[in-house]
């Protein structure tokens, strides 16, 4: 509450500025549609009329990727004289994904393909050389890396020198030196002429896949491998533009109507509906069953569940994968629990925050990372302290660049790798102190100016009332929604409340009847019923749309993200 007993918001509101009047006038588009688009960067007629009216013109020429041609015609080769291919991936849903359309999509193709996915517990991220030595065993004349490998300048060397051939696809942030592999293709090469540059590595490897089908002549049937590429782009929070939302959209058609019996069997055990999956199907049912399996034993469950024919197979995977999952969320409590606890005591005036132990689980310290990093709005690491080496997970925040500052540690590092957001090492045990040390200095010199408050981007400042009409269904002209397309947010002022009161579990949510203009609407506040004291009779609030389905019935209501 400030002094003059008006109560604050919980968050920064970050409101976009209005567009132009001059900039408003496009025949067909609302200047509410037009705000929103001009909110995400798209203010030109023709990129305007490609964003709303989504198809294949916004799909890129595949061999555009730097080393695409001697990546088709070394696998051609691989094909024409039978010579085993192993498909490299990795164990959380962007690289199961990835791994099971290129061994499905080669070996329609006539390859002879086989899958290989670490296990996270026992062997770790990446490339390992005892891995490309079981392999090499195996009689694997090529490997190609999905997800992966693009820091691996010591295994490809290791792998090509034992007579692997290595193509690496991956979309990580390169080093400054690229591995010596037979092609690498990342379109976040220094040297890319590609257009887009954040494919997820699953996207990588549909290009490559379409490479590979252009070079044999098929176009037919190219979208059938779309749904495997949109539930590894939204679970790996690529952003929903440009090809990417085609291949959501498009995908996303597939799903709901999906051939695929593991598919099939998870919804029913998860009670998902086809017909009704979003994005945000993705990121909170699909996604997180598929991570499940490597994140507590081995992703080869997850791999076999997208790609099996069998029924019976089909059950057992999908019930397999749903006991999976809810060890993982009960072990993703007790670890958030722990952890939260031990940065407390540490002290949360950090500009950085570490946390970490001997038996901290390494498959769910980045997803719990994430979680504490939203929740005190600071870059998180937690870390798997061993007795010779240490394993660490971090999440941050948009203000500070992870892979930047692990990049400027590498002299420290055994390895490391990921994005600005999302990033893991590897180090000597000895050296972590000298880690934290050099981590927390590096924070304090580029956030200690800022304002670290969580906040919300809200896209237009509008009263409650241009809320009702066709508004929704024009809003759902701009999905699917996602990371870098996100749900539009608004801000109404004084809006009166009719009816307040905590709901839920411990009374955890916030709901509300409010009335503006004449029109009543409904209010889901998820995770402020603690507020509940803070209401008073006309208040601003910050909500996106959305339709509450219940017992059959669906109704239009307001999901309130803040209020003041």
């Amino acid at each position: 509450m400030n002094p003059h007993g008006e109560h604050l918001s919980h968050t920064r509101w970050n409101i976009s500025p209005p567009i132009h009047s001059d900039q408003a006038i496009l025949s067909d588009v609302s200047p509410l549609i037009l705000q929103l688009l001009y909110n995400r960067g798209i203010s030109d007629p023709a990129e305007i009329e490609r964003f709303l009216h989504v198809d294949d013109r916004s799909i890129f020429d595949p061999f555009l990727l730097s080393d695409m041609e001697e990546a088709v015609t070394r696998t051609q080769w691989a094909i024409q004289f039978g010579r085993k291919i192993a498909i490299y991936g990795d164990f959380d849903a962007d690289g199961i994904t990835a791994t099971a359309l290129l061994v499905e999509g080669l070996s329609a193709l006539g390859a002879d393909v086989i899958p290989y996915i670490p296990n996270r517990l026992t062997d770790g991220y990446g490339l390992r050389t005892d891995a490309l030595d079981k392999l090499r065993q195996q009689d694997v004349g090529l490997i190609i890396t999905v997800d992966n490998g693009i820091t691996a300048i010591d295994e490809v060397d290791y792998g090509m020198a034992i007579g692997i051939d290595i193509i690496v696809t991956d979309h990580h942030i390169p080093l400054n030196t690229l591995p010596k592999a037979s092609a690498v293709i990342n379109p976040k090469r220094i040297d890319s002429r590609y257009p887009f540059a954040d494919l997820a590595g699953v996207g990588v490897a549909w290009k490559f896949l379409q490479a590979m089908r252009k070079r044999c002549g098929l176009v037919e049937g190219d979208d059938s491998f779309l749904d495997l590429v949109a539930i590894g782009t939204v679970a790996d929070m690529m952003p929903l533009v440009s090809e990417n939302r085609y291949w959501i959209k498009r995908g996303l058609e597939i799903i709901n109507t999906t051939k695929r019996l593991g598919l099939q069997e998870m919804f029913q055990c998860a009670g998902i509906k086809p017909g009704l999956i979003e994005t945000s199907t993705i990121s909170w049912s699909i996604g997180p069953r598929i991570n499940a399996a490597g994140r507590i034993d081995s992703a080869t469950t997850s791999y076999k569940l997208l790609l099996t024919r069998d029924g019976d197979e089909a059950k057992r995977l999908a019930s397999d994968l749903e006991i999976k999952n809810a060890e993982r969320l009960q072990m993703t409590t007790d670890l958030q629990k722990r952890a939260r606890e031990q940065i407390i005591v540490e002290g949360t005036d950090r500009w950085l925050l570490m946390a970490g132990d001997c038996d901290y689980p390494e498959g769910i310290t980045g997803l719990v990372a994430g979680r504490l990093a939203d929740e005190f709005y600071r870059p998180v690491i937690l870390m798997t302290v061993g007795q010779e080496s240490t394993r660490g997970s971090g999440r941050s925040i948009r203000e500070f660049n992870i892979m930047a500052a692990l990049e400027q540690n590498a002299d420290i590092l055994l390895k490391f790798g990921g994005h600005k957001r999302a990033a893991g090492f590897t180090i000597t045990t000895a050296n972590l102190d000298a880690l934290k040390q050099r981590l927390y200095n590096q924070a304090c010199r580029e956030l200690s100016s800022l304002d670290l408050r969580p906040h919300i981007d809200v896209d237009a400042d509008i009263p409650l009332s241009l809320c009702g009409g066709d508004t929704f269904s024009q809003i759902q002209r701009l999905a699917p929604f996602g990371f870098g397309n996100p749900v539009p947010v608004f801000l109404s002022r004084r809006v009166q409340v009719i009816e307040a009161k905590a709901v839920g579990v411990q009374e955890s949510h916030l709901r509300m009847r409010v009335k503006d203009n004449g029109v009543v609407w409904d209010v889901m506040g998820f995770g402020l019923g603690d507020h509940l004291k803070e209401v008073s009779k006309g208040i601003d609030i910050v909500y996106s749309m959305e339709i509450d389905r219940w017992n059959g019935e669906e109704k239009l209501r307001l999901k309130l993200l803040d209020f003041s």
